[in-house]
């Protein structure tokens, strides 16, 4: 009974979290204390829930217990008083002044709602960049500190320290929990970009756990970019990175078999795809930037990227897939981009338009990049060229290396599975 109380706290935690937190920080205005009282109240929760049993409203008692934690944290401190004349302040300028109706306010009324607030105030640039996506990740994903080092591919303690100073910065730098206006606005969203963009792939690929997909991320980040598509109407990487992930999303409920096992992109059943998602990618992608495209115009990151998912997206079947352009537009990614994780991706590309020696070829002159130093997909993608070109021996010991690097259940189970199949005796002849 506990073990299944304690499992349920982690799941509504991971639920609500960023939205406690965000209300916290709209109210204290010091997102490192909004934390820390949102972390009080899952402790709250963790020693009465097991006997008390799980509140109707889990997400509501959150709330409220985080809430009289702060009230608490302004008296201890005598800044009730304080805090009400601000808050009364605020009112005049369209805030309501009751903590509770500040707390529960329904997000999706207005545009700058508090977790947008929260994603802005995380990006602010007095942070830096690797600051700016750590702390959103962990404040409005809930994701631990080694599931973000996992998705930077850099050392825990370096996320851990980054986390610490980048709230210490916020509060002694005391910057506004806000959405920023104008020239500001423009100039900050480059980082909320990349963010939104690092939540979203948590989500659609999980760095660790038994699940191989968190669908709930992917959903925050895809309406924190519809929002922003909202805000930014004139800047193309906000459409870019919003079709990027409506195309991707669509591909969801292809992905895991009836068991919950992975399906990689060339074995999907394609009449599975969300083509409402398709269709909004699409949209969202242009005709004008469409156009660009095929005039060679420059375009953002997010853009290109969305440009390689809508030739997927458009291909009924893999075998129709232009691999060509996608090997192109990858070039122009590369050039704008260049990066050992996009050289990697199109070396898949270039496999797959001009064979598997070539892709192995490129995958080969990356191994000595130390940002791919464990990376798992670097040793799974050699492991497949291996295994189309008949060195099966040797795509078996790469297989093998991949899911000694990955902390996913799912994705270990794939790779050893993939691995298992290349014995001598179980290889299916072709």
């Amino acid at each position: 009974m506990a073990l299944a109380t304690h499992s349920a706290i982690e799941a509504v935690w991971r639920i609500e979290s960023a939205r406690i937190i965000a209300g916290l920080a709209r109210m204290t205005r010091d997102v490192g204390l909004a934390e820390e009282l949102a972390q009080d109240a899952l402790v709250a929760a963790l020693e009465k829930w097991p006997a008390s049993g799980v509140p109707d409203n889990p997400g509501a008692w959150l709330m409220a217990a985080a809430k009289n934690r702060a009230l608490d944290h302004f008296r201890h401190n005598k800044l009730v008083e304080a805090k009400h004349e601000e808050i009364g302040r605020e009112s005049e300028e369209g805030f309501t002044p009751d903590f509770d109706a500040r707390l529960i306010e329904n997000e999706e009324d207005h545009i700058g709602d508090d977790l947008l607030r929260l994603v802005f105030t995380a990006c602010h640039p007095v942070l830096s960049t690797e600051a700016r996506a750590a702390l959103t990740l962990r404040l409005l994903c809930g994701l631990t500190t080694d599931e973000i080092a996992r998705a930077f591919l850099v050392p825990e303690p370096t996320v851990a320290q980054r986390i610490v100073r980048a709230k210490r910065t916020l509060a002694e730098a005391r910057v506004p929990f806000e959405v920023p206006r104008g020239d500001e606005l423009a100039a900050r969203l480059a980082s909320v970009l990349e963010v939104i963009y690092l939540v979203f792939n948590e989500g659609y690929s999980a760095t660790a756990g038994d699940d191989w997909m968190r669908p709930a991320l992917c959903e925050d980040a895809l309406r924190l970019g519809r929002i922003l598509a909202e805000l930014a109407p004139q800047e193309p990487e906000v459409h870019g990175l919003l079709a990027l992930m409506e195309i991707q999303a669509s591909r969801l409920r292809a992905r895991t078999g009836p068991s919950g096992e992975p399906i990689l992109l060339m074995d999907q059943d394609r009449a599975r795809w969300d083509h409402l998602h398709v269709r909004r990618g699409l949209a969202a992608l242009g005709r004008d930037q469409e156009h660009d495209l095929k005039a060679g115009g420059a375009l953002g990151p997010y853009t290109l990227q969305a440009a390689i998912g809508a030739c997927h997206a458009r291909a009924r079947t893999p075998a129709e897939t232009d691999w060509k352009r996608i090997v192109a537009l990858y070039d122009a990614l590369a050039q704008l981009l260049p990066s050992p994780v996009v050289e990697l991706n199109r070396a898949v590309a270039v496999s797959m338009a001009f064979g598997p020696a070539e892709g192995l070829a490129l995958v080969d002159a990356l191994a000595s990049e130390a940002a791919l130093r464990g990376y798992h997909l670097l040793p799974s993608v050699r492991g497949d060229f291996l295994e189309k070109l008949g060195r099966f021996d040797e795509a078996r010991g790469e297989f093998e290396r991949a899911a000694s690097l990955t902390r996913n259940a799912r994705e270990i189970r794939l790779l050893l599975d993939r691995a298992a199949a290349l014995h001598p005796g179980l290889r299916v002849v072709k």
